[in-house]
């Protein structure tokens, strides 16, 4: 799933290409990716219109095309891919839009599970407007982190993914945080200390800017690769934790999987 670092680079990456270039055809492949709430349909809405900006919001990518958007919620699977016209069409494709450049955005989705707004009003998409500040908004304090937390009393794991406590964090970013933080994924957040709040506010800051750094230097154009061999414990199930050599633990759920240290972060494996 693209979490945060994942889209930050695929937006800086696309704007500069994007911006100012015309929508000179979009296709429509899979209808049951594309949420048309403006009643035009996906090509006569965009064709023709201008891409003004780029920008992310937590998990959603927008392209503005002013007084217009098409918004991005990628989901488990959504990838993006940008290519010279005429370039085989990927496996799953969903959507195309061809510049007036001759250049090609492509969104793909394996299972379908992402969906693309286009829309007028912002306020429309799904679980935009309820999204919290982003994790790595400059304005959001430790003091603010931990002001907006104080309501929350589930595990930190699944805290950290809410999106209108912070907006961003996944499945895979939350296993890196926990174990930054040397906090247990499971550990309710109302057992956790003010000096705990402040480790995991820091540790979430430093992964996610790390992240970025990392893959600002790995991504290149094959942005729809997702590269996650870096991360330190998430996806790394049975070997041995970077910080101390003990075996990392993978407990897994009905819809997600979670890996941390059983040394660097002690805790039960009873869910209370």
């Amino acid at each position: 799933m693209p979490e945060l670092p994942d889209l930050e680079v695929i937006k800086e990456f696309l704007e500069p290409r994007l911006v100012g270039q015309g929508i000179a055809e979009a296709e429509q492949l899979r209808p049951l990716i594309v949420r048309d709430l403006t009643g035009e349909g996906l090509a006569a809405g965009v064709t023709g219109r201008s891409i003004s900006a780029v920008w992310r919001r937590g998990k959603f990518l927008i392209l503005d095309l002013g007084p217009r958007y098409l918004v991005l919620n990628p989901m488990l699977a959504g990838r993006l891919h940008y290519a010279a016209e005429g370039k085989r069409r990927p496996g799953y494709a969903a959507v195309l839009l061809r510049l007036a450049g001759g250049q090609e955005v492509w969104y793909t989705d394996a299972k379908q599970m992402g969906k693309l707004y286009l829309t007028d009003d912002l306020n429309q998409v799904p679980g935009l407007a309820e999204l919290g500040p982003d994790a790595l908004d400059p304005e959001l304090t430790v003091e603010q982190f931990a002001e907006r937390i104080r309501p929350h009393r589930g595990e930190i794991k699944g805290v950290l993914t809410r999106q209108p406590f912070v907006a961003g964090i996944g499945n895979a970013y939350s296993d890196e945080i926990c174990w930054r933080a040397r906090v247990y994924p499971f550990r309710k957040r109302t057992a956790l200390s003010a000096a705990e709040i402040e480790q995991v506010y820091a540790a979430m800051r430093a992964v996610l800017t790390e992240a970025i750094e990392v893959l600002r230097r790995r991504v290149g154009v094959d942005i729809q690769v997702e590269i996650r061999d870096f991360l330190a414990v998430h996806g790394k199930g049975g070997q041995p934790c970077p910080r101390c050599g003990t075996r990392i633990s993978q407990l897994k759920g009905q819809d997600y999987y979670a890996n941390f240290c059983r040394s660097c972060q002690p805790g039960t494996l009873i869910r209370e």
